[in-house]
């Protein structure tokens, strides 16, 4: 049975609705985790530094992709509550297009900027050379994940999460498929991998283009003639801007990371660290799945002043978030030695050093699902403001100071414990927050 928009939740219903795009960002995080694990295996240590040192700007320059999709969609969900689908339309067109051109524009910075940017971060002699290799490939597709990333959040608004599912495993399968023909079975090393990366975002960026374009799509949304609206693309930009502070916050709390690593530890932190960052990526990405699937219903039903339903859908939010954190974080901690093995088991004192940091690092999980859902919570809300106050405080602030000073306390443990407390510290502020804003959006 369909599942639209308007329907009452129910915890299975919701699930239901949500879990595709809980897959698509699990995936979606299994690009950047199948490249790691190639080049480390079958290139070596120091390319598979020199991709966790690069990579952080690469997500930076695509973050403007996560912006757009979260923010727009929230608009174009409340647009479609109001019963305006024309209007919809428009909007939804009018953001693809922009995406396309800034795209473009990010690509060209990207390439005249890549080498420079690679030294600034510390790189030299060959891990210079692999950060600009593999940085230049990825920047060539740089305009489709930028799509890939749009497309995302609009699948969901669109009542086709399925879809949107199917297309980004065929980018995550085209990924593993080229990383194992590029890089194991081909002599290409670090090119092949970021060949085969380019080639996933090319399927993720141009298959949903294709078929939002096409006149007879049975979705919601179709693309169409759409003319420049600054006054919709500000509120896209100020809804959209916690997920742009997250994303930007994130890589650069990344390359601080690293460099804090490189200067204590050396080449193996950084190799460390990328692969917590792996485990991360894929554990988190639960969590911004249900809140990018779960946005599109509170936007409707926010739009509609369904308040009943408004406030179900955020009481049952808040239990499955919590009981996943939980869940997760169990797992991280009994698992932490097997996964580091998986990429650095050739080395017994660098897995020693991932397996510590990721149990530390592990704790986290138990906190991050409720400030990621409180932010999108905001944004699918129309609440932008507050939205990126959650992000920035929680993704930049209170990460660079706990990964600053708890170093000088603990050691090379500090830099694994600065997100436990970054993530406590953002969970007390998204708590007030939530209570501040109850009576004014009626979800208690």
């Amino acid at each position: 049975m369909k599942i639209q928009l308007s329907d009452h939740f129910t915890v299975g219903r919701l699930l239901r609705f949500v879990f595709p795009s809980i897959l698509m960002m699990i995936f979606t995080s299994i690009y950047g985790v199948v490249d790691g694990l190639f080049v480390s295996n079958f290139v070596g240590k120091t390319s598979f530094a020199a991709v966790n040192l690069i990579m952080p700007v690469l997500m930076g320059l695509g973050a403007l992709g996560f912006m757009i999709g979260t923010g727009g969609s929230a608009l174009v969900a409340v647009t479609l509550g109001w019963g305006k689908r024309e209007r919809a339309n428009a909007l939804f067109s009018m953001l693809i297009y922009v995406t396309i051109v800034a795209g473009v524009l990010f690509t060209v910075v990207g390439l005249i900027w890549l080498r420079p940017i690679a030294a600034a971060l510390g790189a030299s002699g060959s891990m210079l050379e692999d950060c600009v290799l593999y940085g230049r490939i990825i920047l060539v597709a740089q305009t489709l994940y930028m799509l890939q990333n749009v497309f995302q959040s609009f699948f969901v608004t669109a009542e086709k999460p399925h879809l949107g599912l199917a297309v980004t495993v065929a980018a995550g399968v085209t990924n593993m498929v080229l990383d194992f023909l590029f890089v194991a079975i081909l002599p290409w090393g670090l090119a092949g991998a970021a060949i085969a990366t380019a080639f996933s975002q090319a399927v993720g960026g141009m298959v949903p283009l294709l078929y939002f374009s096409h006149p007879r799509n049975s979705s919601l949304l179709r693309l169409t003639r759409a003319k420049l609206d600054l006054r919709a693309l500000w509120k896209t930009c100020s809804n959209g801007s916690s997920e742009l502070m997250t994303n930007l916050s994130l890589s650069l709390v990344n390359i601080l990371y690293n460099f804090q690593l490189l200067r204590m530890v050396g080449e193996d932190g950084v190799a460390a660290y990328g692969v917590i960052m792996y485990v991360n990526f894929i554990f988190i990405s639960i969590f911004l799945g249900y809140s990018i699937g779960s946005a599109p219903i509170i936007g409707y039903h926010y739009g509609a002043a369904h308040h009943q339903e408004l406030k179900g859908l955020f009481r049952k939010s808040l239990t499955l978030v919590g009981g996943g954190g939980i869940l997760l974080t169990g797992i991280a901690l009994a698992l932490a030695t097997p996964l580091a093995t998986i990429f650095v088991g050739y080395d017994v004192q660098l897995l020693d050093l991932t397996a510590r940091g990721l149990r530390l690092y592990s704790i986290s999980f138990l906190f991050v699902g409720f400030n990621i859902f409180a932010s999108a919570f905001f944004t699918a809300l129309n609440d932008g403001l507050v939205s990126a106050l959650i992000s920035f405080l929680r993704t930049l602030l209170f990460q660079t100071a706990a990964v600053l000073l708890l170093p000088a306390v603990l050691g090379v443990d500090g830099i694994w414990l600065a997100i436990v407390a970054a993530e406590v510290t953002a969970l007390m502020v998204s708590l007030c927050f939530l209570v501040g804003k109850r009576g004014k959006y009626h979800y208690v």
